[in-house]
């Protein structure tokens, strides 16, 4: 019976995935950024880096199952932004500013790079407490240069 138990204990997460997936539930951490003409402008304003959709039909969730480079990255950015949480290294904070300036390039955003364009990000934790979601900011980056080109930290 008890070879039985460690058959099934060892079988149940490969058939079903998401059985005991996580070791914990951590905070959820959340990507807002900045663009700013100015790295100490006081009236920056903070957006969440691909929100997440209200609404999404069935045919873009079944298209999604099978290729959605931008929500693997985006779960990149995730992990980086706790790993950056729990240990801030410059190597974690350039990687985010990277990916977050080239999706400002491809347009994805909105914004435009010009010459004298300033970037910030900012890590969000969102918490629930009981039947509310509380936020807190966990990291703010300094204010970074970027070229027209897309360059980060130039003079």
């Amino acid at each position: 019976m008890k070879a039985v138990r460690l058959l099934f204990s060892y079988l149940l997460p490969a058939l079903i995935p998401s059985w005991r997936f996580f070791d914990y539930i951590a905070p959820s951490p959340r990507i807002e950024f900045a663009v700013a003409a100015a790295a100490d402008d006081p009236a920056m304003r903070w957006r969440e880096f691909r929100p997440r959709p209200v609404h999404l039909p069935f045919a873009a969730m079944l298209r999604r199952l099978l290729w959605n480079p931008l929500w693997n990255e985006s779960l990149f950015m995730a992990s980086c932004a706790e790993k950056l949480l729990d240990e801030p290294s410059a190597r974690r904070e350039t990687e985010l500013f990277t990916r977050i300036v080239a999706a400002i390039a491809r347009g994805e955003t909105g914004d435009q790079i010009t010459a004298s364009t300033y970037l910030r990000f900012r890590i969000v934790v969102l918490k629930r407490e009981g039947e509310e979601i509380s936020r807190r900011v966990g990291f703010v980056s300094p204010a970074q240069r970027v070229d027209a080109s897309g360059r980060i930290g130039v003079p």
